[in-house]
């Protein structure tokens, strides 16, 4: 089954708007519901609230998605990297463009500062009560957020490729 097409509009950070129609063929859309899946249940689509969970659990979750998506890229390969269409536009391109300019600089910031705070814990003190005690806890929160609502986009976007609804707007 081919889907007819599907229109992609995503703003991306250093690389801009990505914006087209693309085919795409069954690889893409098998490879798109197992990205979709992985992504709607970690906290990359879901909202962390002040005081509720953990950052480092939340980091931890969105570096795993390098991993995950790296693993799917390899088993459905070139075929996903491919278009059909004169505007470059593939799954892979930009499951790859969402790691590179969405994820990778997020957690390059963020991952050192929160160790840095992390490693300066009294014996006593639970991680969790140091982690809520942290002076840029807020801000962490806050960035998490917008992070989390470009990938909604691309969440929202994967659904499409993979002919389901989005369930996305369940979450908050």
């Amino acid at each position: 089954m081919r889907l007819q097409g599907v229109k992609i509009n995503i703003n991306l950070p250093f690389i801009g708007n990505i914006e087209g129609n693309w085919e795409p063929n069954q690889a893409e859309r098998n490879a798109a519901w197992e990205l979709y899946v992985e992504l709607v249940t970690r906290i990359s689509a879901a909202e962390l609230k002040p005081n509720e969970g953990s950052l480092r659990e939340a980091l931890t979750s969105l570096y795993s998605v390098f991993e995950i998506t790296r693993s799917i890229l390899r088993k459905y390969g070139p075929e996903i990297a491919l278009n059909s269409s004169d505007n470059n536009i593939s799954l892979a391109f930009i499951a790859i463009s969402i790691l590179n300019t969405v994820i990778r600089p997020f957690l390059a910031k963020w991952h050192p500062l929160l160790s840095d705070y992390e490693n300066l814990r009294s014996d006593g003190i639970s991680s969790l009560g140091h982690e809520n005690s942290w002076d840029r806890s807020d801000e962490l929160r806050q960035v998490l957020n917008g992070i989390r609502l470009i990938l909604i986009e691309y969440t929202d976007i994967l659904a499409e490729i993979s002919g389901i609804p989005s369930f996305t707007s369940y979450l908050d």
